[in-house]
């Protein structure tokens, strides 16, 4: 029982000798010159001594971070506040702490947010995430105000998910303005957002959005459970939310959707799934993400349902394509040459009579010259990335064809290839096909149509074997679900999508009644 006893106390030592948990002290100037020393004297930490008080003057101390905190805002909301309107008022209850606290909390300061500050650790996360904190000499007990601010970029369209009919708007860095960007598209008092910080450095604001009563509560438990369990120095993008919380590691399509635009994920949050906002970043993840997500597009629910479901069928085909298209090529010329008609068969073997190479090795050095290519016009500097572009794919191609290194009809394989890879909307889908490319041209040059059979099945198999937050990857159509399919390759009319996806939402499935168009026309009775 001693021991007990004993270690009470060394525990209790242990915590007070830490400076971020100490509280704070009733002398200003103690708790001004801990702040300098905990932040090094940092030269953008403004730190403003001020006098209130008509008679009596008290010390006050007005701490905020350049660069971070509305600067207008304070000189027009507390300081005019603490020195004029306070003066004629605050001697009538400067009896006590708490009356002067109460005083300047309710009557003075007319600001929106204000939270307590008690200790040294709340003071520097509020002053290091741009709010003005203020402290009195002789209280032991402070605010910090809600004035963040500070430059960022306005709102902009979005410039990796373009479209021709709908919203151009695209999220910004600031998790606020993103959040306000959803909540203009979704005003309804279910709309929660619950926010965290992630990071023992960065101390990034991470906040979760979902739609109490539509969103399936295991889902939002198991969410907020991965989040909870990060433990990492710094949060500096949503990509390390996305590795950290992910189902599967080792597989090389995503589990985790993101968007830069706010309907999309307004349209995300409305079938019943969670959004994490990272402060920071554009990007905006999306989870439980299904493999029929990363092949939509926004504009597809902006057209009519049959324009729509017929981008759809040729966004599906142009993703064979560009997963197949060079495999097909190498496994038809090598084993295959039974199944090509005469004439193109001779012309085939006329191209390739002076290239050196087989056609493996032949569409393997294209695809490694492309993506070297596409590498590099994304790296390069906008002004010159272009010209880049074009030059590498004429004349390093043409160039490639006449010192007959490889043949025509490969140039031409590769480059529809190419083209069919970027008819996907989702960047990370995209870059899933471009890696697997590359392993099903083995196996066709190694055991031909059979070798792309067996790439294909377990391809299939290892979609199948995936989950999203427990969801399977590939529902409704693995599990076939038959009342979800209204909006997988094609989409029926909006009249016809009643209902919310039955694995994601099980509470509230009826998105919509049922408002069928009467097929009777309407009849002109005007006379005649």
């Amino acid at each position: 029982m001693n021991n007990k006893q004993s270690s009470q106390p060394l525990q209790q030592n242990k915590q007070s000798s830490d400076p971020h948990n100490s509280a704070l002290h009733s002398s200003l100037q103690d708790n001004i010159q801990q702040v300098k020393k905990m932040l090094g004297n940092s030269s953008d930490i403004i730190i403003r001594e001020i006098e209130i008080g008509s008679t009596e003057l008290i010390r006050a101390g007005i701490f905020y971070t350049d660069g971070l905190t509305d600067t207008p805002s304070i000189q027009n909301f507390i300081k005019e506040s603490l020195l004029c309107d306070i003066h004629a008022n605050l001697d009538q209850s400067i009896s006590s702490e708490q009356n002067v606290l109460g005083l300047l909390k309710n009557r003075f300061l007319g600001v929106g947010e204000i939270q307590d500050v008690t200790d040294i650790n709340s003071l520097l996360s509020s002053l290091l995430s741009g709010d003005v904190v203020l402290l009195l000499d002789g209280c032991t007990q402070g605010f910090a105000i809600g004035m963040r601010g500070g430059k960022d970029r306005g709102v902009m369209e979005s410039t990796t998910e373009s479209v021709i009919r709908g919203p151009k708007e695209g999220f910004t860095e600031n998790m606020r303005t993103n959040a306000a960007l959803i909540r203009r598209k979704i005003k309804d008092s279910r709309l929660w957002m619950e926010t965290k910080s992630i990071g023992r450095v960065t101390h990034t604001d991470v906040a979760v959005m979902y739609i109490k009563g539509i969103v399936n509560d295991k889902i939002l438990e198991e969410v907020h459970t991965r989040l909870d369990r990060i433990d990492i120095d710094g949060i500096l993008e949503s990509g390390y939310i996305e590795e950290l919380i992910q189902d599967e590691t080792y597989t090389p399509f995503p589990t985790v959707y993101y968007s830069e635009r706010p309907d999309v994920i307004a349209a995300e949050l409305l079938e019943g799934k969670v959004a994490i906002i990272v402060d920071g970043t554009p990007n905006v993840l999306i989870v439980p993400a299904l493999f029929i997500s990363f092949t939509h597009a926004a504009e597809d629910y902006y057209q009519r349902a049959d324009i729509s479901s017929l981008i759809r069928i040729i966004r599906y085909i142009s993703m064979f394509v560009a997963l197949l298209a060079p495999s097909l090529y190498i496994a038809v010329t090598t084993f295959h040459q039974e199944m090509l008609p005469t004439q193109l068969l001779i012309g085939l073997a006329a191209q390739r009579e002076g290239v050196p190479f087989p056609a493996f090795i032949e569409a393997l050095m294209m695809e490694v010259a492309f993506e070297v290519l596409r590498e590099a016009s994304l790296r390069m500097p906008k002004a010159i990335a272009q010209a880049i572009s074009i030059v590498g794919t004429l004349v390093i191609g043409t160039a490639a064809v006449e010192a007959g290194v490889v043949s025509a009809v490969m140039v031409i394989v590769v480059s529809i290839t190419a083209i069919s890879s970027f008819v996907l909307p989702a960047f990370p889908m995209s870059m899933s096909f471009r890696m697997l490319r590359f392993p099903m041209m083995g196996l066709a040059a190694s055991f031909g149509l059979f070798g792309i059979i067996l790439g294909v099945i377990a391809l299939v198999l290892h979609l199948c074997s995936l989950r999203s937050f427990g969801v399977p990857y590939m529902s409704p159509l693995a599990p076939f679900i038959k009342a979800d399919n209204k909006d997988t390759i094609i989409r029926v009319p909006w009249w016809g999508m009643f209902s919310r996806p039955r694995l994601i939402n099980q509470k509230n499935i009826v998105r919509e009644q049922n408002n069928a168009p009467s097929p009777e026309a309407p009849q002109n009775n005007s006379g005649g």
